[in-house]
Formats: C-alpha cells, structure tokens, sequence
C-alpha cells in the first residue's frame, strides 16, 4: 500500500495497492501481473481493507489493471462485487494500458453509475497522448508518473511534459495526480502547475497494510 497525499488539507487522498510477490531476498515485482486472477485481487483487497481498519474509511483505493485483464469477462462483475463488500471505500481503477473505446465507454458508465472511478496510469510514457487521447472524455483522473521519465533517461523532459498534461486535465476537468514525488524540489515543481495530490517516497515507500 502507498499513501497518496492531498498537500492542501494535509489528508490522505486514497491509496494505492501494488502488487508484490514474496522471494527468499524480500517482495519484488511480479514478472507478469496475470500469475494472479483478479477474482484472487479482490479477495486480496478485501482483506486488506479489513486489516486497515478505521485508517481508510470513504478514502479511495486504486489498483492496476492492464488489457488483458481489463478486458476478461469476469472482470466487471468482480469489481462491482468487491465494490459492495468494501463500502465505504471506493475503488478507483487505474489502466496501465488502454482497451477499445468500447470498452472504455462502457466501463466508464458501469463504474460511474456505482460510485466508482476510471483513471489512466502513467500518462505521457506507457500510455502517450496518442494513445489516450479519445479516451479522455470517459476517465475521472490521470496519473504522471515522473518515476519512469527518471527511469528512461528522460528526466530533462519531466516540466514539459507535465506542463502539457496539466493542461489535459483542465481541458477535460480531470484530477490529475503526481507520482514519483522524491522530495521539496518535486513539491514545488507540483505547486507550480497547482498539483494538490502526491505519491512518492517523499510521504512513504509501499508498505504491508499492518505498517500503514
């Protein structure tokens, strides 16, 4: 779990759940995010809403989804199911990459109509303008993740592109969150383009839910 932080009311916005695999030398990223079901995500989530306890109540919890898994069968049902059980906190389900229009369009009436939210992870790297563009008008968030520019060599274009995703979001009244937030110089590049929700290591590492 990873904190994300409003900075104007000093609250936590919501949280993200990543999802680690436990090895002899401690949890590491999963080679392939299918080794798990989504059915066994959710059951996952539900758990680790009831060890948070009161530490998130009407908060959002965000987690990834990829194609693949966006668009088996069963995974609507399962989202909507988990969203039941876990009332009062409220998934927001990032795509980590884009389906067809369709089923972004249904997706978004789907989860909307449940009180739920549709973001786009990674904007301006995984998943470019280009990419995204039609499927704007049906999301509720984006997320810049400035982690990955640092991880590719491309840190130098970080203002840039930040500048032009801030400028989507107001165009299609998104809420936009910022990842990779290191520290000051991150949060003041943040206030400048009037970015209020972090994630980062600058508030906290990903933890197991008993150390929120």
């Amino acid at each position: 779990m990873q904190p994300q932080v409003d900075i104007d009311t000093h609250q936590i916005y919501g949280y993200e759940a990543l999802l680690r695999k436990s090895k002899q030398d401690g949890w590491t990223v999963p080679t392939s995010f299918l080794e798990l079901s989504v059915a066994d995500q959710a059951k996952l989530i539900e758990a680790t809403i009831a060890e948070l306890g009161s530490k998130i109540t009407d908060q959002f919890l965000a987690f990834n989804l990829n194609r693949a898994q966006f668009s088996e069968p069963e995974t609507l049902e399962t989202i909507l199911k988990l969203q039941k059980k876990i009332m009062p906190v409220r998934l927001a389900i990032e795509l980590t990459e884009t389906p067809t229009l369709s089923e972004m369009q249904r997706y978004s009436e789907i989860l909307h109509a449940n009180d739920m939210k549709l973001d786009l992870d990674d904007v301006g790297t995984d998943n470019t303008y280009a990419d995204i563009k039609a499927f704007l008008p049906y999301a509720d968030k984006i997320k810049f993740a400035m982690q990955n520019f640092r991880m590719n060599g491309t840190a130098d274009q970080i203002p840039e592109q930040l500048d032009f995703w801030v400028q989507q979001a107001q165009k299609y009244d998104l809420t936009m969150i910022l990842e990779g937030v290191e520290d000051e110089n991150d949060q003041k590049l943040a206030a400048k383009y009037g970015i209020n929700i972090h994630q980062g290591y600058l508030y906290s590492k990903p933890v197991l839910p008993s150390i929120v």
